[in-house]
């Protein structure tokens, strides 16, 4: 299953500083997005079970 943020994101930078071949925030700097949605990279799961708003699924 591809990796998702949904529009909870509060633009934390955690799964960006976690994982930063998978995330990056957006032109905006408020909001992280997915730039490689199929990864299988273990900080993956860490940055989903780090994110506040409970944001990112897969």
């Amino acid at each position: 299953m591809a990796i998702t943020i949904n529009d909870e994101c509060m633009g934390c930078e955690s799964c960006v500083e976690l994982c930063p071949d998978v995330f990056e925030m957006n032109e905006d700097g408020d909001k992280a997005v997915v730039i490689a949605p199929d990864s299988t990279a273990d900080c993956v799961e860490e940055a989903i079970d780090s994110c506040p708003a409970e944001a990112i699924s897969k």
